[in-house]
């Protein structure tokens, strides 16, 4: 019987792929690619950035940033400019399983989820979701435009630095990227968002404070170094122990719970 069903039943079709489409609203996909970029303010020093990148899946609108760490803060304050960007968020965020978002895996093969992202997810209303292991193509719509962003935009420029390097992939997106029509759907990438849009969850009116506390030593030069950046701090703290709470728009630096320095987060970093 086995062999006669092998006979007469047709052979599968790797090639073949059914695509799922999602309502307008419905979903974004979020994941980062690294780029290799010499500035020329610095032309002696190759860079290593990374590309946030979040594209809704009914429009498949992009929006997308480089920085240079891939940390859990860079992912929390990238998350909340693009919300602001979109003017809200989708119902479900896929992601790939990136240390940032998936902290681990459950001895049943369930995911655990960063509590910081978990918070993020409460405040704007969205449900994370991870993609199943070794199974790539799920996460297709943000794959597909980070081949386009390099072979269309990031191969044929050059930027000062990386300031420079996110003003003109703006520029490149407003005037490039989404008002093109998309090959998939054969619309007009904006003309399909502005029908999203209306479907995103609204913004919060509270601001996202979740935050990260990380222990650290002032050096003798009273800076504290958070993910590469220095922040000062008063000379009376110098090489004491400092507690830091990274937000999504702000550095504060405390001593024995007192707010001893604050300074604006940035995105880029």
């Amino acid at each position: 019987m086995t062999d006669f069903l092998r006979d007469v039943r047709p052979p599968p079709n790797p090639a073949y792929e059914v695509r799922y489409e999602t309502g307008p609203g419905d979903q974004g996909q979020v994941d980062f690619d690294q780029f290799q970029v010499v500035f020329t303010d610095e032309p002696s020093m190759p860079r290593i950035v990374w590309l946030f990148s979040m594209v809704l899946g009914y429009s498949r609108l992009t929006w997308a940033r480089f920085v240079v760490h891939q940390d859990l803060a860079a992912v929390l304050r990238c998350h909340v400019a693009a919300f602001e960007a979109l003017g809200g968020a989708p119902r479900e965020l896929l992601y790939d399983r990136m240390k940032t978002a998936v902290a681990s895996e459950s001895d049943d093969g369930g995911i655990v989820y960063n509590l910081a992202l978990i918070d993020l997810a409460r405040h704007y209303g969205f449900h994370p979701k991870a993609c199943k292991a070794y199974r790539a193509k799920t996460k297709g719509k943000v794959e597909r435009p980070f081949r386009y962003i390099r072979q269309d935009f990031f191969l044929a420029r050059t930027f000062r630095n990386l300031e420079d390097l996110n003003a003109k992939l703006r520029h490149w997106l407003d005037t490039v990227a989404n008002p093109r029509v998309h090959a998939t759907t054969q619309r007009i990438v904006n003309e399909v968002f502005a029908e999203e849009r209306p479907h995103l969850r609204p913004l919060p009116l509270a601001p996202f404070k979740a935050v990260l506390r990380l222990e650290w030593r002032i050096s003798r030069e009273g800076m504290v170094s958070v993910g590469g950046t220095l922040y000062s701090v008063p000379d009376a703290t110098r090489r004491r122990p400092v507690e830091v709470h990274t937000l999504a728009e702000e550095i504060r630096i405390f001593k024995d719970g007192v707010l001893i320095a604050s300074q604006p987060g940035h995105v880029s970093n």
